[in-house]
C-alpha cells in the first residue's frame, strides 16, 4: 500500500496542519505493515504556478517534474493532504500541485453526459486548518468544500476532513482545537492492515 503525505503550510514546525497530518501518517505507518509513505513538502520544494509554457510541455525539466507529480499522485492508495487556510481558500503552493493532478485524459475525462473522473478507488484525508472558526459551506470558506469538489470531480469518493480550526483566537483555543483535530483523527481500516500484512 502507498500513502502519499503532502504538506502545504508555510509555517513549518509551527504549523497545526503539519502536526496533524505527521500524527495520521504515524498511524497508518503503525497499523499497516509495509506501507510505502512518499512525504511531498510543497513549502520546501514549491511547483511553480501553471502558465502557458507547463501546458505547452515547452521545458524538458518541467513537464518531467510535473509527470512525476501526476505519476505519484496516481499511484498512492491513501493520500493525507495538510491544507491550511490562507485569505479563505488553500495556499498557492496547495493549488499548484491540484493544477498538475486534475489533467483531462489522466484523472477525469470529458464524456457527452459531462465530466467523469478517473482517479476513483483512494482515500484522502484531509487536515483544514484555520484561525477562525467555520460554520459547515459558510460564504468565505473554501478550503474544505473546494478540496471536497476536486476529488469529488476526479472520481474520488471516500473524502474525510479533519478540522484544527480557530487556532488564532487564543492559546487556550489552539491547544482545544488541537486536541479535537488529533481526537477526529479517522482510524486506519483494519481491512488495510489485514491486506497488507
Amino acid at each position: 500500500m502507498k500513502l502519499l503525505h503532502v504538506d502545504s503550510s508555510i509555517l513549518g514546525d509551527g504549523s497545526a496542519s503539519r502536526a496533524v497530518t505527521s500524527e495520521i501518517v504515524a498511524r497508518w505507518q503503525a497499523a499497516v505493515p509495509n506501507l510505502e509513505i512518499q512525504h511531498l513538502d510543497l513549502a520546501l520544494a514549491p511547483l511553480p504556478h501553471l502558465t502557458g509554457s507547463s501546458l505547452a510541455k515547452a521545458d524538458e525539466l518541467e513537464a518531467a517534474r510535473d509527470a512525476r507529480t501526476l505519476a505519484d499522485f496516481k499511484a498512492a492508495d491513501v493520500v493525507v493532504i495538510g491544507a491550511p487556510m490562507y485569505n479563505f481558500g488553500v495556499s498557492t503552493q496547495l493549488k499548484a500541485w491540484i493544477d498538475r493532478i486534475v489533467v483531462a485524459g489522466q484523472t477525469f475525462r470529458y464524456t457527452a453526459e459531462g465530466p467523469q473522473g478517473l482517479a476513483g478507488g483512494k482515500r484522502v484525508i484531509i487536515v483544514a486548518s484555520s484561525g477562525s472558526v467555520w460554520a459547515q459551506n459558510a460564504p468565505g470558506e473554501h478550503v474544505e468544500t473546494y478540496l471536497k469538489f476536486v476529488f469529488g470531480f476526479i472520481g474520488i469518493k471516500d473524502v474525510t476532513v479533519v478540522r484544527a480550526e480557530g487556532l488564532a483566537i487564543s492559546p487556550e483555543n489552539r491547544q482545544k482545537a488541537m486536541t479535537s483535530a488529533f481526537a477526529a483523527i479517522p482510524a486506519p481500516p483494519a481491512a488495510a492492515a489485514r491486506a497488507y500484512a
